[in-house]
Parts: structure tokens; C-alpha cells; sequence
């Protein structure tokens, strides 16, 4: 009994002496196992189940392994507070350069192959800044023959031709034309601007090649219907079945089938390359090559289906055509290959015709004919002193120039359904692809007399180009299209 008791007491004692300890570890657990942290304390409170540990924390004096992220958190956090906000850095091309010393300068400009022809200023201006890199020269060793050999043209070099002959540049221009904005060398700026100036002179030359051809082969046809049939022919979306055609998709997508590219990235790449091949041939060769590569090589038919234009009310034709297009449809080949009489009026007799019959002298003799031509022919400095061979021509040269005057001031809006509509609309067409043509360079004239048969008959004759005439001729559009057909009597400024 006094045992129990004294134990009794002991142990009461000690709970009395702990009280204060054991408030302080009341909500603290006690646990023991064989890991490395044999003391766990948990609040009772909380109850965690299935602890993870994400991540161990290493004393500073021990190296981070390299793969660790923790690590690559840890540079990347240092690099953001080293490293300053980075600023908007302007283009390249804002960023001032020292100029150039007068040597290097002179240099740069003697060695342009833009100064190597002077006969030719309109091709001089179409060649590359600088001379052709290594890389060119890899482009023109590797794909330079399979493309002349689908445009028809020989596999030899054209630098080995003469200085007088416009084509010793053809192998330069040829490769400049694939030269696209999405290949890889338009990062180059004279390849880039060359290209872009190739292009650019194409689509005025297609346009007006077309013009010309559908102006004599449908004599009787107004240009509304002529215009959908040229939009039928190169329209962005039919310029990828030509190139197909040619055989020349894989020289503009190298890397790629065209078939199966999206119209986005198809069409843009192609209508650069077409007007660009176009504007070279025109460049060498002159407007015959330009139609032979239409429809020869491309293969372009004027009677297809998909080309053909909508019906419309047609009225009768009051007047009489010309009688070598009276029930003749003309080809390409004969506008190609035309070449005027040696005493012709015009010089483009013809391409005359069809936009002012001959049945157009009666209205000559009215009013304006007596009261505003002699007026119009002052102030545009006509009729020139020519010497022709039989003095009739002259005459007859100036009478048609008369008349031609007067069908440009018949507008339409007077001559609503006579025949004096019709021609001012075939003159207005022509003379607006005359206008774009000679607007697009500003002056720089190529010289047409190697390419082009024109006949002139003017006082120290010499070739009258679409500029010339353009800066002259400052009333419109129908007076380029007409001092294009009246080119013997042009005045070259």
C-alpha cells in the first residue's frame, strides 16, 4: 500500500513539474523511423497526406549540377537583372553610314554595268548596280541553260555578241527575271532593284503587245470586250498554267511542287517572273520576240473558251473596215512580222486602220474643222517641214493628221452611237498603254531604230520612242496613242 502510494505521489509531482512543458508540446506529435531526419513535428492541426518533396535546398558552398534547373532559374534570373530593357532598334536602312570616299565613290560608279551602254539607256538602266557576285555566277552555271532552252533561245553565251547588239546582255537580264521577291538572293539590293525594274517594264510591254494584236485582229470590236479577253490571257490567276506550260515552275520554286501551294503563295512569285521574262525579251530582242514568246512558247490561244469575252448588244457597224482586215483574221505572226510599206504615211499603217477607217473623211469639213484644228495644230507645232520623196505623201500625211485631231475631240458623250465613238475608244485604249509604257521611265528611251522597223520620214529623222512623244504631248491619252500611229510625223523633242 505505501508502495502504490509514494508511486502514486512521484508521478503526480512529475505531471505537476511538466505542466508548463507539456502545454507547450501539447499540439507536437513525436514519430521515429530509419530515415536520415528521425524528428518530424507536425501541427495536429494539419494532417498532411502523401508528402512530395519538389526540391532539396544545398548549401552555398556546394556546386549545382549543370542540367539542374534550379541553376538555370538562377542564370536566367541574374541575366534579367544585368541586362538593361532592350530599346527599339531602328531598320538597317535608317541607320546613318559614313559616306563613301571620293575613290572608293568613283570606283563603285565605273565599275557599274549600268555605265557600260550608252547605246542603250533604257536597257543600261534595267542592269544590275554592282557586277554580278559568286553566287550569282553559281545560278547562272546551274539553272541558266534549262531556261533558255525552254524559252527557245541557244544554249551559247550571249557576251560573246558585240557592244552594238542589245542581246549581249540577254543572259544577264534572263537571270534577273527569276529572281523573285521570295527567293533567296532578292536580299541582295542591286538583284532586288534590278528585278523590280524588269517587272515593272513588263507589264506595261504585255499590255500593250496585247493591245496592239487584238486592235487589228478584231477590227470591228469595241475595247470593252478587248479587255476581258486580255484579262482572260495573263490574269494573276492564269499566269501559273503559262509558266507550266513553258516548263519554267521549277526554276521559280526550286524547293516546292506549285501545284500544291496556296494561291497566296503561288501567284505573286509567277506574275513577278512573267512580266519580268517579258520585259527582258522586249529589252533584247524587241516586240516580234515578245509575241513569239506569248504564243509560242507560253502557248496563249486568243479563241479560248475561258478568254472569250460576254455577250453584249452589238450594233451594226455603219462604216467600212480596212480591206486587208475585211473577213481576215490576223495572227500573231502578222503582227509580228509586219513591216510597213516604204512610202507609208504612218508608221504603223495598219495599227492606223484599225482604229480610223478610212470612211471616217466624211466628217471632215464641219465646224471644228475650220474653227479649233488650225488652233490645235499651232499650239502642237504642226504640220512639220518634211521632205518626202513625192510631195502627195506630205499632204496626205497631214490630212490624215487632221483628221486623226479631230476624232479625238469627238466625245463620246456627243457621239453617242455613231462611229466617231468607236474610234475615239480604240485610240483611247492604245494611248493608255502608250502612256504607261513611256510614264513608267520618265524619259529614258531605249533605241527602238535596232529593234523596231519604223520608217521615218521626219526633217533629220531620227527614232521618235513613246517618251518623246509623251512629253511633248501633254492633252491626254488619245494624243499619245495617236502621235504613236502618226510616229512619221511626230516632232522628237
Amino acid at each position: 500500500m505505501l508502495q502504490s502510494f509514494n508511486s502514486t505521489n512521484s508521478s503526480m509531482e512529475l505531471s505537476s513539474s511538466l505542466t508548463p512543458f507539456s502545454k507547450k508540446l501539447s499540439d507536437i506529435s513525436f514519430s521515429s523511423s530509419l530515415s536520415p531526419f528521425p524528428l518530424q513535428l507536425y501541427p495536429q492541426t494539419s494532417k498532411p497526406k502523401n508528402l512530395r518533396v519538389l526540391a532539396v535546398a544545398v548549401g552555398p558552398s556546394q556546386e549545382l549540377p549543370r542540367n539542374s534547373p534550379q541553376r538555370l532559374l538562377k542564370e536566367l534570373a541574374h541575366r534579367k537583372k544585368a541586362t538593361a530593357p532592350r530599346k527599339k532598334v531602328p531598320p538597317k536602312r535608317f541607320i546613318l553610314k559614313p559616306p563613301l570616299d571620293d575613290k572608293k565613290l568613283t570606283e563603285r560608279f565605273l565599275n557599274s554595268p549600268q555605265l557600260s551602254l550608252k547605246q542603250f539607256p533604257l536597257l543600261s538602266s534595267c542592269l544590275p548596280s554592282s557586277k554580278l557576285n559568286t553566287a550569282d555566277n553559281t545560278w547562272i552555271d546551274e539553272y541558266l541553260l534549262e531556261a533558255k532552252q525552254a524559252l527557245g533561245y541557244p544554249l551559247e553565251k550571249s557576251d560573246e555578241l558585240g557592244d552594238d547588239n542589245p542581246a549581249k546582255q540577254f543572259d544577264t537580264l534572263l537571270y534577273l527575271a527569276f529572281q523573285h521577291p521570295s527567293c533567296d538572293r532578292t536580299n541582295a539590293r542591286h538583284v532586288r532593284s534590278a528585278h523590280s525594274r524588269l517587272w515593272f517594264l513588263g507589264q506595261y510591254v504585255l499590255e500593250l503587245a496585247l493591245a496592239e494584236f487584238f486592235l487589228q485582229r478584231y477590227p470591228r470590236e469595241s475595247p470593252g470586250p478587248m479587255r476581258e479577253r486580255v484579262f482572260g490571257l495573263i490574269g494573276k490567276r492564269n499566269l501559273p498554267n503559262w509558266i507550266k506550260a513553258a516548263s519554267l515552275q521549277n526554276l521559280i520554286f526550286p524547293y516546292d511542287d506549285m501545284d500544291k501551294l496556296i494561291r497566296k503563295d503561288r501567284e505573286p512569285p509567277v506574275k513577278s517572273v512573267f512580266w519580268a521574262l517579258l520585259g527582258a525579251i522586249y529589252l533584247c530582242f524587241g516586240m516580234p520576240e515578245v509575241y513569239r514568246v506569248l504564243f509560242e512558247v507560253f502557248g496563249m490561244e486568243p479563241e479560248a473558251e475561258d478568254c472569250q469575252p460576254r455577250l453584249r448588244r452589238q450594233l451594226e457597224d455603219v462604216d467600212y473596215v480596212s480591206v486587208e482586215f475585211e473577213g481576215n483574221k490576223l495572227s500573231w505572226q502578222d503582227v509580228a512580222t509586219y513591216k510597213p510599206p516604204q512610202d507609208a504615211l504612218f508608221a504603223h499603217p495598219r495599227l492606223f486602220r484599225a482604229c480610223v477607217p478610212p470612211g471616217m473623211h466624211r466628217f471632215r469639213g464641219n465646224i471644228w474643222d475650220y474653227d479649233s484644228k488650225p488652233q490645235v495644230m499651232q499650239i502642237l507645232g504642226y504640220p512639220l517641214a518634211v521632205n518626202d520623196r513625192i510631195p502627195e505623201i506630205t499632204e496626205a500625211r497631214n490630212i490624215e493628221l487632221g483628221l486623226g485631231l479631230q476624232l479625238c475631240f469627238m466625245h463620246p458623250s456627243k457621239y453617242k452611237f455613231e462611229h466617231p465613238r468607236f474610234c475615239f475608244e480604240r485610240l483611247e485604249y492604245v494611248g493608255q498603254k502608250i502612256q504607261s509604257l513611256g510614264s513608267g521611265y520618265g524619259g529614258e528611251v531605249a533605241d527602238e531604230a535596232s529593234r523596231r522597223p519604223w520608217k521615218m520620214a521626219t526633217r533629220e529623222a531620227s527614232p521618235c520612242s513613246y517618251e518623246q512623244v509623251l512629253r511633248e504631248v501633254f492633252a491626254g491619252k488619245v494624243y499619245a496613242s495617236f502621235y504613236h500611229l502618226l510616229g512619221a510625223s511626230s516632232r522628237c523633242v
